[in-house]
């Protein structure tokens, strides 16, 4: 009886932090994912000497452009195999030249979808995964 007690007490405490991880897994997962979109499109201006304009999209790591200027030396192949969703379900938005004081911005709308929020609903984007 006593362990059962113990149990469930412990069960109090810890079932409700683990029960708010899962917004924190998806931010971890959405800034690691930015990450490799970021090694990608540093791959991508490495063999073409500029980044996809916002036109282009991310796209252009999956196929080639069709959209001018197209790139001269792209990968056969590609620089990703597909293009990751956010772990919301929802394509992750890029601009070239970005808006942040960087060359480009990368980044997910977070849980709501919309720009702005707060904690799971705050916009993740690469001027603050560094």
């Amino acid at each position: 009886m006593v362990v059962v007690v113990i149990l469930s007490i412990l069960a109090a405490i810890v079932v409700p932090k683990i029960m708010d991880r899962p917004d924190e897994a998806r931010i971890t997962k959405a800034k690691q994912d930015i990450r490799a979109l970021e090694a990608a499109l540093s791959l991508y201006k490495l063999d073409n000497f500029i980044y996809p304009t916002t036109d282009q999209g991310l796209e252009a790591l999956v196929q080639p452009p069709t959209i001018a200027p197209e790139p001269p030396k792209w990968k056969q192949g590609g620089y990703l195999d597909r293009m990751p969703l956010d772990p919301w379900g929802k394509a992750y938005l890029y601009m070239s030249p970005g808006d942040q004081g960087r060359a480009f911005d990368l980044y997910s709308l977070g849980a709501d979808g919309q720009p702005g929020g707060t904690g799971a609903a705050a916009d993740i984007g690469n001027w603050e995964t560094q």
